[in-house]
């Protein structure tokens, strides 16, 4: 390249910019300030030294010259501190204009990130929420596909099965009917989920707290489902002898146990293992805990939150996705467990490996004269 014409400017340009990369935003906006002052001062004094000097005034007159100068020191000042402004500023504008494209549904749009401290936290939180919308975006999108998909197999079903039988093509039999409840079924627990999701998300479970021995409930949803770990020739196995009192809300906690021992079948293989277990643990605080343990396909470790967000169902290459799945099912038991003061963490060595998954709820003292209720 052919040696710059003006060597001093950009070495005074680079002075600037590694003076503004040391200096903070507060900093800047103060240095600003004196600059303008000092430059209103100077072009005054300098203006009006010029006129007494070139006309020889008095002090009378020179009174007059300092307001006159002073009126030029105004001046020079305007147009610096417009530019100092829009210096300082220009950063600044790049995040509102962001922020805009944001607002607007732009969500791709990454920020260079400044080298000076104060801002560069700003612009990475802006990528960072950028990130986040595109995300709650994405999912959104499929959401409306899935829940469409979902409601649109078993309509179709019961449109063509009501029309075949108005048009004698299919008997109205016993058969019949209990194929059309299937399909009714599937629609109203469809829309239960996105009830229970949306009571979650608002954190607004009605919950009918009773003394609730967990241990039993456990073992009881776990007789309910073995009919199907049988089909699938996957082994549960149920440690929960000894009685765990809680104050909770047996039929939402059924719930959550349901979707646990549930996603633990799907994940495993035929011939797999999983093991249910409650027991009290008094340390930090009064708990009961409830572990469903599977050695099934594992979770790799950047997934262990995301599968409990909305709508978040892991794919993995050559395994076909679980049939009537929405992916709102550990997002509802985590919402239920916190609605009663407690949580559901997921733990994985990696791919492969297995999962555990524990439930937390907060133990405490039945109310006298009341006596643990046990679902059979």
């Amino acid at each position: 390249m052919p040696p710059s014409p003006f060597p001093a400017y950009h070495r005074c340009r680079a002075r600037l910019r590694r003076l503004q990369e040391r200096l903070s935003l507060r900093n800047r906006l103060v240095l600003s300030h004196v600059t303008v002052l000092l430059l209103a001062l100077l072009a005054m004094a300098a203006i009006s030294a010029l006129i007494e000097v070139w006309l020889g005034l008095d002090d009378v007159e020179g009174d007059v010259v300092l307001q006159v100068g002073l009126l030029f020191g105004v001046a020079a000042a305007f147009p610096a501190s417009v530019a100092l402004s829009r210096f300082l500023l220009r950063p600044l504008d790049r995040v509102r204009a962001a922020t805009h494209r944001l607002a607007e549904g732009h969500y791709d749009d990454i920020l260079e990130v400044p080298s000076e401290p104060g801002l560069a936290a700003l612009v990475e939180d802006v990528n960072t929420l950028a990130a986040a919308l595109a995300d709650t975006e994405r999912r959104r999108a499929r959401l409306i596909s899935e829940v469409a998909h979902e409601m649109r197999t078993p309509i179709t079903l019961l449109r063509g099965q009501i029309e075949g039988m108005a048009d004698g093509i299919f008997i109205p039999d016993e058969a019949m009917f209990a194929s059309l409840a299937d399909d009714l079924d599937r629609l109203q627990r469809l829309a239960g989920d996105l009830s229970s999701l949306s009571r979650s998300e608002e954190g607004a479970f009605d919950l009918h707290r009773k003394p609730t021995d967990v241990a039993a409930l456990a073992r009881t949803t776990a007789e309910r489902l073995r009919t199907q770990y049988d089909d699938q020739m996957v082994t549960l196995v149920v440690d929960a002898g000894t009685p765990v009192v809680a104050p909770c809300d047996p039929d939402r906690i059924t719930q959550v146990l349901v979707n646990l021992l549930g996603n633990a079948l799907t994940a495993c293989d035929r011939h797999g293992h999983v093991a249910l277990s409650v027991h009290g643990d008094p340390h930090p605080m009064h708990h009961v805990v409830v572990r469903v343990m599977d050695d099934g396909i594992g979770i790799a470790e950047h997934d262990l939150e995301r599968i409990f967000h909305r709508f978040e169902r892991l794919q993995r290459p050559g395994r076909p996705a679980a049939a009537g799945g929405s992916g709102i099912g550990l997002t509802i038991a985590r919402g239920i467990a916190r609605a009663h003061g407690g949580d559901i963490t997921a733990e994985s060595a990696g791919l492969g490996k297995g999962a555990t998954f524990t439930l937390r709820l907060p133990q405490g003292p039945a109310p006298e004269g009341d006596t643990p209720e046990v679902s059979h």
